[in-house]
């Protein structure tokens, strides 16, 4: 199956925001290690986040799809089940590492796996990390990368953390620190990849009663004995998967409005908006909406995309069409993501025509003349949706496996042909 897209000229529409996946799948974990019922309204119902309540389900949690939410009955910090347990993540690299720490609240194994893909992805320094906590942990293939086997118990204590991969393996941690025997101190050597998802995940802890401390990005201290608490819960608008439909307005010109997000947020991908601003857009917020305009010309920029790693490809979009040169940097750990999205990014922009230079961590894209082709994806949806929407400006653009856009916004296609965009 392909989508053609095919160009459009300045535009006018009104989207909805899909729920946050970040928000999901932490209310989810929260509200399974909780005491008591949890009722997640507004959850994102997508690949992913369906990988992570089928983690939870398969380590004894009930979790409950129902119209416009989720009813989850906590373990109280204690998974019940009857022997060793295989999950699969599939390509959910958020699945895979949050459940990993909570697997030690287990009382048997837990062996967490994926797709092809997902054995390349690194998770050795949360192996490490844990196993200074009380856990056991091997690695039945490749040393330090999954399949990974998780035993023992979460005791707690202080341990230490590399984050500069991916802030996800300070988070796992962080989230089931609530449930340990004791309390859990994590020291960061290194500054984190991604650390406005650190203000998400303590964003969700503290909604569902935990306790901690925190200096900065370097240590954070959570209290045990302070459970979790099953509550009503709302997930607000995704800002990553809103980036693309804010990019529709910088790429082809004219208005677009998008619908149920938070202008508050502490989403780090809120931050796109900021890079459009300084690229010549007009950006307008509401109490539940932000609108972005664009009607004369857009410059490149220099910025650090570092804390907003999920719009990179999207802003790499925006800048094949600039005036002038822009420069990404904060990319490293992109190559580490669904796809090796530097290089997937750059392979398809070069194809287009458009000039582009790439270092161990940033991405610089001079503007060209540019034509339509047939991009492969790679089964990452970032890459699918980043370039869809500049088909929108250049014409002659096929997505092939569009599908992969389910594993984070499922209505992406449908949002846009009802917009008359395709």
């Amino acid at each position: 199956m392909i989508v053609r897209v095919s160009r459009t000229g300045p535009v006018e529409a009104v989207f909805e925001a899909p729920p946050s996946k970040s928000y999901t799948h932490r209310a989810l974990i929260a509200g399974a290690l909780a005491e008591g019922e949890t009722r997640i309204t507004n959850p994102l119902r997508a690949v992913d986040t369906e990988l992570t309540a089928g983690g939870l389900e398969a380590l004894g949690v009930p979790v409950e799809w129902r119209p416009g939410g989720i009813l989850v009955t906590g373990c109280a910090g204690t998974f019940k089940i009857g022997g060793e347990v295989t999950i699969d993540c599939g390509n959910s690299g958020t699945t895979l590492r949050l459940l990993a720490s909570v697997a030690l609240l287990a009382p048997h194994p837990v062996v967490l796996t994926g797709s092809s893909r997902m054995l390349e992805r690194p998770i050795g320094p949360l192996a490490r990390a844990l196993e200074g906590l009380g856990g056991e942990v091997t690695f039945p293939g490749r040393p330090g990368y999954p399949p990974v086997r998780i035993s023992g118990r979460l005791r707690g204590g202080r341990t230490e953390i590399d984050g500069s991969v991916s802030s996800q393996f300070v988070s796992s941690i962080l989230m089931a620190a609530p449930c340990a025997e004791e309390d859990v101190e994590v020291t960061l050597p290194a500054p984190p990849a991604s650390r406005s998802y650190l203000d998400l995940t303590l964003d969700v802890m503290r909604e569902f009663g935990a306790r901690f401390e925190r200096r900065g990005y370097e240590w954070f201290r959570v209290e045990s004995g302070v459970p979790y608490r099953g509550r009503d819960y709302r997930i607000e608008g995704d800002f990553s998967s809103a980036s693309y439909l804010f990019a529709i307005a910088a790429i082809c010109g004219g208005r677009v409005t998008v619908r149920g997000l938070n202008p508050a947020s502490v989403q780090g991908d809120r931050r796109f908006l900021d890079a459009l601003v300084s690229m010549g857009c007009r950006v307008a917020s509401s109490d539940d909406a932000v609108t972005v305009e664009r009607t004369g010309g857009l410059e490149g920029i220099e910025i650090d995309m570092s804390s907003s790693p999920d719009t990179v490809q999207t802003l790499a979009a925006v800048a094949a069409v600039a005036g002038s040169p822009t420069t990404i940097t904060g990319t490293a750990h992109l190559r580490y993501k669904e796809s090796d999205r530097v290089a997937v990014t750059a392979e398809t922009l070069r194809r287009m025509g458009a000039g582009v230079e790439v270092t161990a961590d940033s991405i610089r894209i001079s503007p060209a003349p540019l034509h339509g082709i047939a991009v492969d994806p790679h089964g990452d949806h970032r890459t699918a949706m980043a370039f869809a929407v500049l088909g929108l400006a250049v014409g002659g653009m096929v997505i092939r496996d569009p599908g992969c856009v389910e594993k984070s916004f499922p209505g992406f296609w449908e949002s846009l042909s009802g917009e008359g965009l395709l």
